[in-house]
């Protein structure tokens, strides 16, 4: 039985637990509410408009930006300052945005950003490293190789397919091998002919004591406007020489191909530094299209006319060619080549990182 005293005790510890449950309700939602409070607080200060970045200039040519950034993000942040602790604004990336990149910070890049692509309505903006890469760093990750715009087979243009694998296959492949197919490498090598000479402002060509000019060297007049002329070499199998014309007003170049006693040959051109397979009378090249990607070039040469038959033309959309002199045969049907990204470019000092790709056309294809 209980005593008295223990029904004191008992009372006095209902009361106890009646006080400390009294203090815990009315004094946990007041802390909680500050703790919200705080947490909304920071927040708000976290996050900013467009009124909160600094006003410029905005991007009138992309020849003065020096780089640009890209992102395969649904949305990014910017930062009013190159700090993960400084305000920011979360916006939705826009396909036909431009990220024009200026300055490299630790973790950031500093971009000019025209809001709504209006260009007397920028910003600058400092945006993470880590959710974007610079055009300087691309690679050919998630490039699909096979895409291209349009082609052209046996004079038979196509711009419904966007595939490459009708013709062949494109992949990209180690330096290693790249660099180990070299020697194995069946393109014809140009030399130069000591009978071709600059004199004065003209390409002359020397002969039995006899000087023949072949073509002028700088500013030549033409409805085209000014063209020069870089002389390469003779290729012994077309029995030509192989010079460099170059657009000042266009800038664009081709290669054109002149015997000195006839002139130029006029059936016979590439748009890229010419790779010649003499087993098989091909003259092919590569180059970088004016609009998008790159383009090559496979032909057939006729040496009784002198001409080339366009045999394929494809036009690649995801990468475009290095140096086209890299480029290199390793039998009539294997074409290694070094490549960058579409929007590779570099900047401030800093190289691009090449890649390598092996195309190979259908052995039945010609």
């Amino acid at each position: 039985m209980f005593n008295h005293n223990s029904r004191r005790m008992i009372n006095c510890n209902r009361i106890l637990m009646t006080v400390s449950l009294a203090v815990f309700i009315s004094c946990h939602p007041d802390g909680k509410k500050a703790e919200i409070a705080q947490t909304e607080k920071q927040i708000k200060k976290k996050l900013a408009t467009f009124a909160d970045f600094k006003k410029i200039k905005g991007v009138d040519n992309v020849q003065d930006v020096p780089f640009q950034l890209f992102t395969k993000l649904d949305s990014v942040r910017f930062f009013v300052a190159p700090n993960k602790d400084a305000a920011f604004m979360k916006i939705p990336y826009g396909k036909l945005d431009n990220y024009y990149g200026f300055e490299e910070f630790d973790d950031f890049y500093s971009i000019h950003y025209s809001i709504e692509n209006n260009i007397s309505n920028s910003i600058e903006a400092f945006v993470l490293k880590s959710e974007f890469t610079a055009s300087f760093d691309l690679t050919l990750k998630g490039v699909d190789l096979y895409e291209i715009r349009s082609s052209t087979y046996m004079d038979k243009p196509d711009f419904k397919d966007k595939s490459f694998a009708k013709y062949g296959t494109v992949e990209e492949v180690g330096s290693d091998e790249y660099q180990a197919a070299f020697p194995s490498k069946i393109d014809e090598v140009f030399t130069k002919n000591p009978d071709v000479k600059l004199k004065g402002n003209n390409w002359i060509s020397s002969e039995n004591g006899q000087e023949q000019k072949i073509q002028q060297y700088e500013n030549l007049e033409t409805e085209d406007g000014l063209l020069s002329y870089r002389y390469i070499g003779h290729s012994n199998f077309l029995g030509l020489e192989i010079f460099r014309e170059e657009s000042i007003d266009a800038n664009n170049s081709y290669y054109v191909f002149y015997n000195p006693k006839e002139g130029f040959s006029m059936d016979l051109l590439t748009s890229g530094y010419p790779h010649i397979v003499p087993s098989i009378n091909r003259v092919s090249s590569v180059s970088n299209n004016n609009d998008v990607g790159s383009d090559l070039l496979v032909a057939q040469y006729l040496p009784e006319s002198k001409k080339q038959i366009n045999q394929l033309y494809v036009n690649f959309t995801g990468f475009k060619f290095g140096d086209e002199r890299k480029a290199f045969w390793i039998n009539h049907d294997t074409l290694y080549a070094e490549v960058y990204p579409t929007n590779s470019a570099p900047a401030n000092g800093k190289k691009q990182k090449p890649s390598y790709i092996k195309i190979q056309l259908r052995s039945n294809i010609f």
